[in-house]
């Protein structure tokens, strides 16, 4: 089975994107992990390619795939032939948002 050409736009510590590197190291998936923070061009590239500007964002073999979690592009790849089933467990959550978007928000402390 060939490997998918995969380019991810990822944040580098978001739930969300550890998700998606999760489930590509799960099916040993090489990908082009795109950093929209810290590498701006990589952010514009993402919206010219779709329009939009949630993350993660996938582009799998030329098919763009924005605002997904690790489920969702897991998904994708087995519904799509890209990989077989496997028992391998992720080593992180692929459907969990990023700390400040969970209910609560990212835990604070303050200096005195």
């Amino acid at each position: 089975m060939n490997k998918p050409k995969i380019i991810a736009y990822l944040k580098p510590s978001c739930g969300w994107s550890m998700g998606v590197r999760a489930v590509m190291k799960k099916y040993d998936l090489p990908f082009e992990d795109r950093d929209i923070i810290n590498r701006p061009e990589q952010f514009e590239e993402m919206v010219q390619k779709t329009g939009q500007t949630k993350q993660p964002t996938l582009d799998i073999n030329g098919q763009m795939l924005p605002d997904v979690s690790g489920d969702e592009v897991e998904a994708f790849l087995l519904a799509n032939g890209l990989v077989s089933p496997n028992t391998k467990q992720p080593d992180a959550p692929t459907n969990q948002p990023c700390a400040h978007e969970m209910p609560g928000g990212a835990p604070m402390a303050f200096k005195r």
